[in-house]
């Protein structure tokens, strides 16, 4: 037998981020590895902010360019997700502030991944409450509303979405506690109006 063939080759699911990222600044499938990952809670947040297919691609594609970029400064301070999603978030303000104009957020897209197998009439239900939810979400404060996204859209924990926002855990709890607060008040507020 050649030698190469007693070679180990990692396996990269079983990995976690940190390492990952470390190994991909010299191995690109260790970072097509942590894209694969973390591509859709990055494009989701970037489509809750922009509401918009072709800006939350470029914005998303932005981000993992970055990444790769400055992989060599990622030094596992922080869970890897949150410095990725710290990056999503710098670029989307950026991208807002060439804008010059505050965004109309229409969240529905963001939340609009389909599920397969979902009955047509559980599909159209659960569409409708997000309708509702995303409605009421334009109307939070930006601090309760980031905290939800990063939460529930972009699915980081308490403690990766307060690495992102330079919050204490407790914080971010209690921005979600009210948040979602405020959603189920606002949320009933459009219920009843519906069936006036």
């Amino acid at each position: 037998k050649t030698p190469h063939t007693f070679m180990t080759i990692p396996h990269y699911p079983s990995m976690d981020d940190a390492n990952l990222a470390r190994l991909a600044r010299a191995e690109p499938d260790a970072f097509a590895e942590l894209y694969r990952r973390h591509v859709q809670s990055v494009y989701r947040y970037h489509m809750a902010h922009t509401g918009n297919v072709h800006d939350a691609e470029d914005l998303t594609s932005q981000t993992f360019m970055s990444a790769l970029e400055g992989i060599r400064s990622y030094r596992g301070a922080a869970p890897y997700i949150a410095w990725l999603m710290g990056i999503a978030s710098r670029l989307r303000l950026r991208f807002f502030r060439r804008r010059a104009t505050k965004p109309e957020v229409p969240l529905d897209a963001a939340l609009h991944i389909p599920t397969p197998g979902l009955p047509t009439d559980r599909s159209a239900f659960q569409r409708l409450e997000r309708t509702r939810i995303l409605n009421a979400l334009k109307q939070l404060s930006s601090d309760r509303a980031e905290a939800l996204i990063l939460c529930f859209f972009s699915e980081l924990s308490f403690t990766e979405a307060a690495s992102v926002l330079g919050k204490s855990e407790a914080a971010v709890k209690m921005l979600v506690s009210r948040g979602l607060q405020d959603l189920r008040a606002r949320s009933s507020i459009a219920l009843e109006m519906d069936y006036e």
